[in-house]
């Protein structure tokens, strides 16, 4: 292993949050190889040629139009990126796989259809399947002749997903469970034929099972009408003595949450990445309607308005992507690193995944948030014609809104971000307190005034370094107060999770600039340069403004006037003209005609 790839295996899961990291084990998407780059054409040139001439078609849900197009994928390898060879998969690494996911993002329902089928319906086979499970249906998923789908989700049961009513009960020849339940928004339920249901076998033992299309006592309902994403196959399935053989029980018995809650931290990482796909695709769509639309005799690309919208895009499009390939770098060398020990591959990559599921859960936020952030400018710059059916933004305005909802919802991720932090703390595997306490005796001391440090991005790495003084002043201040009642108080842990994912990205960013300008200069370099800096300016409002919030929530009186003045100086930063170096970032979008980065 190289030494590059030592030390960015050795990076722990919220580590960032306590050391200052290194550009130059940044992985960044400016660092795909040839075949990577490759792949990422091919998806967008599937897109162009299969999927979007057929968008009315498949939100019409034309019989058999979307298992016909993920036939096709499967038949360009799009289906199996990740899979074993053994199993008939191309066995890429991580990094290819998620390339994958963007590059198919801005499919639309398409995009959410085959992210199901090559996530949540075919992982926990491959995961945590028997020998005969994987060789009886990974091969088939793999390539599309067999789809799959996954049936988590109850009526009653969302994110508390262990409040499940399905039951599963040994038949009394032993050789059957027999499933009486129903699960809802089932993706791709309407035409799948394998299913990874969950149940509880005698009440309480929550298990994974699979269920085949065709299982005596198994249906599904009609397909929901939604909002968005309407060409995506969504239904409930019904199991009425469901006869399931004992040997298609998935993983061990009672121990179905350890599936269901490991896949889910592959998924967010996806959802961010097919999210990024889907925002570059709106953003190009906006800025070639901006350049083409006139009015008061000119493009409305020249107004100022336009184009303070355009490099805002631009911004949060190109920030979410270099955390998502940044997080999916270290998975990926994790998971290589695990492999080295003699662990198998699946279980190498889902250990690499658990390793970074705060990272994982945040990406989810950011991701989704951007592109709802990207349509709902798309629609605004398009004006009146971004609300007719007629223009694809409006589509991609309904289709984006399902994305804060699924693979847990925005809510349920940000307060998963502090709660995973905080019990690796509690567990002795990430020290914060010590961090903690000296931010809290620096607040005390007078401000160093010593020489300025003139070594490349210093004041930006200060500002990093700052920003992260900034959460551990106000979760330190907040754990020793509220003590273990603070999970109680999810306000405050959404605002210091909040803090935790904008201090994540703004990182994220500046390490891929030092990376690029050590490559090739500052010349080279000045637009993303410019996205750095007015990320990072906005940045420190939005983290001093969750600060206070979250610190007015519990500290008051002197205590509370002494962090204020804390986290006031832990966010400041020197003025800097956001408005021109949005004008420089939108010239280069309108030249192009396109997101450009």
């Amino acid at each position: 292993m190289s030494t590059q790839t030592q030390q960015t295996a050795g990076t722990k899961g919220g580590e960032w949050l306590i050391k200052e990291m290194n550009p130059y084990d940044t992985f960044i998407p400016e660092d795909f190889n040839e075949e990577q780059q490759m792949v990422m054409d091919m998806c967008h040139q599937f897109l162009d040629t299969e999927v979007l001439p057929a968008l009315d078609r498949i939100d019409k849900l034309e019989p058999g139009l979307m298992p016909s197009l993920l036939v096709k994928a499967g038949e360009q390898g799009l289906l199996s990126t990740s899979f074993p060879e053994e199993y008939g998969g191309l066995g890429k690494d991580f990094i290819t796989s998620t390339i994958v996911n963007e590059g198919l993002g801005g499919g639309h329902s398409f995009s959410v259809a085959i992210a199901a089928h090559t996530g949540i319906g075919s992982l926990p086979i491959l995961y945590f399947g028997t020998e005969e499970q994987k060789q009886k249906y990974i091969p088939k998923l793999a390539s599309g002749e067999w789809k799959g789908a996954y049936g988590l989700t109850e009526p009653n049961s969302g994110s508390d997903a262990l409040g499940a009513k399905t039951t599963a009960k040994l038949s009394d020849d032993g050789r059957h469970y027999l499933l009486n339940g129903q699960k809802c928004w089932i993706t791709n339920g309407g035409f799948a034929d394998v299913y990874t249901v969950f149940a509880k076998i005698d009440g309480d033992k929550f298990t994974g099972f699979i269920v085949e299309r065709g299982f005596e006592g198994f249906t599904h309902g009609p397909e929901e009408h939604k909002m968005g994403i309407k060409g995506s196959s969504t239904v409930q399935l019904y199991f009425q003595d469901c006869k399931v053989p004992v040997e298609n029980v998935l993983g061990e018995i009672g121990r179905g949450h350890i599936i269901a809650f490991n896949i889910l931290n592959i998924g967010r990482l996806k959802l961010d990445a097919a999210a990024l796909g889907a925002a570059k695709r709106a953003a190009t769509i906006t800025t070639d309607y901006a350049v083409t639309r006139e009015q008061f005799k000119q493009p409305i690309a020249n107004f100022g308005a336009i184009q303070h919208k355009l490099a805002e895009i631009a911004i949060k499009i190109w920030v979410a992507e270099s955390g998502l390939y940044r997080t999916a770098k270290w998975i990926d060398n994790h998971e290589h690193a695990l492999m080295e020990t003699g662990i198998p591959v699946e279980k190498a990559l889902l250990g690499a995944a658990e390793e970074f599921a705060i990272e994982c859960a945040m990406l989810k936020v950011f991701g989704s948030e951007t592109l709802d952030f990207v349509v709902d400018e798309g629609v605004q710059v398009h004006g009146g014609n971004g609300f007719s059916d007629e223009y694809v933004i409006s589509k991609a305005y309904r289709d984006s809104r399902i994305n804060r909802i699924y693979e847990g919802t925005n809510e349920i991720n940000r307060l998963l971000t502090l709660d995973m932090t905080l019990k690796r703390a509690m567990k002795g595997k990430l020290d914060l307190m010590g961090p903690a306490m000296a931010v809290s005796k620096e607040l005390m001391s007078i401000p160093d005034f010593g020489s300025e440090d003139e070594t490349p991005f210093a004041k930006e790495r200060r500002y990093i370094a700052n920003f992260k003084k900034a959460i551990l002043l106000t979760a330190g201040a907040a754990v020793q107060k509220l003590m273990m009642n603070i999970d109680k108080e999810q306000e405050l842990l959404m605002n210091l999770a909040d803090m935790a994912i904008e201090i994540y990205h703004a990182e994220s960013a500046l390490l891929r600039v030092m990376k690029l300008v050590d490559r090739s200069g500052e010349a080279a370099n000045q637009l993303q340069i410019d996205m750095m800096h007015t990320y990072l300016y906005d940045a420190a409002d939005r983290i001093n403004k969750a600060g206070k919030d979250a610190l007015n929530s519990f500290a008051e009186g002197d205590e509370l006037r002494m962090m204020h003045i804390g986290l006031k100086r832990f966010t400041k930063v020197e003025p800097f003209n956001t408005k021109a170096a949005r004008r420089r970032i939108a010239a280069k979008m309108i030249e192009a005609k396109k997101y450009p980065f």
